[in-house]
């Protein structure tokens, strides 16, 4: 299978170390317009769609391979091994930060860093911790998801964008939700909802920016702070933001907190 026609992947920039950037559910690689081309002057981006979103192969869709984040963590291998060149960050979106995590797992040392964009690693709250949602709370939104995905995409994306003030970015958001093959993303939203990625995000010692917004029914701050107490190299930065997509509605404040963290990596700074 060839991996640029598999996940549509595309390289822009120049630089002595690659961004990857992986987006979250129910998006592709378009939501990252608003931030990206702030980058391609120093760094070479890579951007792809998880298989099953944008213009994936959608034929390369396995339900028993993508039944977990393992197979796109493997795929994100893949990607990185053949696109990458120099020290590779990664900058992953809601889900895919945990699968960028779950990458770094399967390859040590491949990844020089992660910048983690309202990161969860679980969002079901389990005795002290706080995930932002109860167990019958997921199950309700599953449910409501199976029976009418178009429904709840119209419904949802709104309340995951915020944004009150940007309604063009609700509805960019709610295009892509419904482009998506509605039973995919029904397999996708089970995995990523039903995931418990602590026990694999714990302790990792790669540098991470956990960027997280003041305001995210999806992440909320708590989650943020769990993640910085667990990664001993991580970076936290709060970003003025109501929604789970800081990197479009607010991307300026994303940048310059990206533009701080990537210093080691950016031009003569670069061993």
């Amino acid at each position: 299978m060839d991996l640029e026609r598999r996940n549509n992947v595309t390289i822009v920039g120049d630089g002595p170390a690659t961004l990857v950037f992986s987006h979250g559910f129910g998006c592709d690689q378009t939501m990252w317009s608003y931030l990206y081309p702030h980058f391609t002057g120093q760094f070479r981006v890579v951007m792809y769609d998880l298989v099953g979103a944008g213009q994936s192969d959608l034929t390369a869709y396995s339900r028993d391979k993508y039944s977990s984040l393992a197979g796109y963590a493997h795929d994100l291998v893949e990607i990185i091994d053949r696109y990458a060149l120099g020290p590779v960050i990664l900058v992953g979106h809601s889900v895919s930060a945990m699968i960028g995590a779950l990458a770094d797992r399967l390859r040590p040392g491949k990844i020089a860093a992660h910048i983690m964009v309202g990161p969860s690693p679980c969002y079901i709250d389990s005795g002290d911790y706080v995930g932002g949602f109860k167990l019958e709370d997921i199950h309700s939104l599953l449910d409501t998801l199976d029976s009418n995905y178009l429904g709840w995409s119209s419904t949802m994306a709104p309340v995951i964008m915020g944004a009150p003030g940007q309604p063009d970015l609700s509805a960019e958001l709610t295009n892509s939700f419904c482009r998506t093959e509605p039973e995919i993303a029904k397999q996708f939203a089970r995995v990523t909802f039903m995931s418990d990625n602590r026990r694999d995000v714990a302790g990792l010692l790669t540098p991470t920016l956990i960027l997280q917004s003041t305001e995210d029914l999806i992440a909320p701050v708590a989650v943020g702070e769990y993640l910085h107490a667990i990664l001993p190299g991580s970076t936290f930065c709060l970003v003025p933001n109501v929604g789970h997509c800081p990197h479009m509605s607010a991307p300026s404040a994303c940048t310059e907190a990206m533009d701080r963290f990537l210093q080691p990596w950016v031009g003569d700074h670069v061993r």
